[in-house]
């Protein structure tokens, strides 16, 4: 009986290496994706791939795929040798284009990525992928002017393109060195105050190599009284990943403003076009308010989501403010609608500076929306938001702003 086994077993060890040759480039292909995707097996898709081109040694599809495999797994003269033979072959996919340019922008080499993706568009000119890469090399690379054309290409293909979309916001922000603006915000109560508030900000940006600095200069008109605040922002970049949010604020005026105001946060550009923040702001009018802040968003085609809230905590409890924000982008980083609902009070809002006498811990509830269009450098917004406040316990009142801006940059 154990002969008859044995003899059994050794007439499927050749049948089964036999079943192996006789795969086919297609089904080996088939194979090395899933040994790389769901194994995430680098060296067996590797061997399998390989296998694949002895069968179909003209097979692009097959070595596009394996100098991306040698990327993976950090053989980078591999994949250069794999794209080099491409190459001399004269390949004009796609897929080789995308790969090859990858592999020099993963290694800083980003003028030979420029140079590939550029050869690429020449066969391709409506890829959103080639596009897309050109704008993160020349982002990566800080030429934020031919960033931006490059962004709006994709966009113009696709005004859907989640990755796009989030990735033309970041470049927007840092495109041009200069920006001027003013913004004008008025304030309107029904029962609260007998007066209306009316407030200006004037604003400089520069953007420098470390992040974007702002100076902004406040003037309002509250309680039928003056007042000035100057504020200083700075958003200095850590990483590729990962900035920060620093600001602080003085006034003379208090009541008007607040005496002092800082604040710090971390945000993080995540992967699958999320974002994140999380930090605190301190107000002082004649103690401190100490507030915790956390957000996430996250791009879906010409959508942008996000969710914030503010946490202070006091000796008895813990207040609570929730914003949640959705923009729609029409043709650009700078134009969308935006629509905001919410509950509670947040020292973002700052017509809001009712944050003192403990009112912030009542409850109110706000919606609004807004509108930015640009103009080539010019930037215009329009928004309004309304509040149902409970600013003495038991006793609500409304309140209306509207909010007028421009910005011009340079």
């Amino acid at each position: 009986m154990i002969r008859h086994v044995g003899f059994l077993l050794l007439l499927l060890v050749p049948f089964q290496a036999y079943t192996q040759q006789t795969l086919s480039s297609d089904e080996l292909f088939a194979n090395a994706r899933t040994a790389a995707f769901e194994e995430k097996n680098y060296s067996k898709s590797i061997t399998l791939a390989k296998q694949a081109l002895e069968i179909s040694p003209g097979y692009t599809d097959i070595s596009v795929f394996l100098g991306r495999l040698y990327t993976w797994n950090k053989d980078l003269n591999a994949a250069k040798n794999i794209f080099e033979d491409l190459e001399k072959k004269n390949v004009q996919d796609e897929d080789y284009f995308l790969a090859y340019a990858s592999l020099e922008y993963w290694n800083d080499n980003n003028d030979k990525a420029i140079e590939i993706v550029d050869k690429g568009l020449s066969y391709h000119p409506q890829s959103e992928q080639l596009w897309l890469l050109k704008a993160k090399i020349y982002n990566a690379a800080k030429d934020y002017p031919k960033a931006q054309n490059a962004v709006d290409s994709v966009l113009k293909i696709n005004p859907k393109n989640t990755e796009a979309n989030g990735l033309a916001v970041r470049i927007n922000d840092v495109a041009a060195k200069n920006a001027i603006s003013i913004t004008y915000n008025y304030s309107h109560f029904d029962k609260q105050f007998a007066d209306d508030w009316h407030i200006v900000s004037v604003g400089y940006k520069r953007v420098t190599p470390i992040g974007s600095v702002i100076l902004r200069a406040n003037y309002a008109n509250k309680f039928a009284e003056n007042g000035t605040q100057f504020e200083l922002e700075a958003y200095p970049r850590l990483s590729d990943m990962f900035y920060l949010y620093v600001g602080a604020a003085y006034s003379n005026d208090v009541g008007i403003f607040p005496k002092y105001r800082t604040g710090v946060s971390v945000n993080a550009n995540l992967p699958h076009s999320f974002e994140a923040e999380i930090g605190y702001r301190q107000l002082y009018f004649t103690d401190n308010i100490w507030m915790y802040t956390a957000s996430v968003g996250k791009y879906y085609k010409n959508f942008w989501f996000n969710l914030r809230t503010y946490l202070t905590p006091d000796h008895k409890n813990i207040s609570h403010s929730y914003t949640g924000t959705v923009r729609y982008y029409t043709k650009s980083a700078q134009d969308y609608f935006a629509f905001q609902i919410g509950t509670g009070i947040s020292p973002e809002e700052s017509i809001n500076n009712l944050l003192q006498n403990e009112v912030y811990k009542l409850k109110t509830f706000k919606i609004g929306a807004e509108y930015n269009f640009s103009v080539s450098r010019n930037l215009f917004s329009v928004g309004t938001m309304y509040y149902n406040q409970e600013y003495r316990p038991n006793t609500k009142g409304n309140q209306l702003d509207v909010t007028l801006g421009y910005t011009r940059k340079f």
